[in-house]
């Protein structure tokens, strides 16, 4: 009741603690704001997109990223949706855009050969039974730090809304969507030429 207005309205409080920024568009969100999340991350990278082929124009230098982060004790993991599934040609269907779900996939495979192959970083494909869901919403974690896309309609990725969450305790949005991707990852099946060791 001591504050003024002005500083209640600012201060976030209950589970909106966690809501560190919104963007009505992930394409809104700064570059700087992945590259800065990754170099951050000591413990655990995990990235959750069905496709996540723009990572590898948005940030720069990622692969000597991602192999340093891994080589340095960093968990670093790619849940990807099966080029081949069926969900994902459903996928393509409803989006119709000329990049489509498939060759995105394929653009992240390449880019992970790459790398190739590095004690710490691992990658699965989701299972064709929890396909659907791991299309409809992309969640990226940083250690503390997660962004998360729920895909609207017909929308591809980047015309989607996402949110930059902060953990604060175990029972909030964070660790609901961490949860969520922590499952379909334990259900995923491997990628061929990537290792995908068993959860820790």
């Amino acid at each position: 009741m001591l504050w003024p207005k002005a500083v209640r309205d600012r201060l976030k409080t209950g589970g909106d603690r966690e809501l560190v920024q919104s963007y009505a568009y992930r394409s809104a969100c700064p570059s700087t704001v992945w590259a800065d999340l990754i170099a951050g991350a000591t413990e655990d990278l995990f990235f959750a997109g069905f496709t996540s082929y723009f990572l590898w124009t948005q940030v720069p230098a990622l692969p000597e990223m991602l192999r340093r982060k891994a080589e340095s004790g960093c968990r670093v993991r790619f849940l990807l949706g099966d080029p081949d599934g069926a969900v994902t040609r459903q996928r393509e269907a409803i989006e119709d855009v000329a990049l489509t779900v498939s060759t995105r996939v394929k653009m992240t495979l390449e880019q992970l050969a790459k790398i190739g192959e590095v004690q710490g970083l691992e990658a699965r494909f989701s299972a064709s039974a929890d396909a659907m869901n791991h299309v409809s919403l992309s969640v990226f974690r940083f250690d503390d730090d997660a962004l998360v896309t729920p895909h609207l309609a017909r929308l591809v990725g980047h015309d989607s809304p996402l949110m930059h969450l902060r953990r604060h305790g175990d029972v909030g949005m964070f660790s609901r969507f961490a949860e969520h991707v922590e499952e379909l990852w334990t259900g995923g099946v491997p990628v061929p030429g990537v290792p995908s060791a068993a959860p820790r």
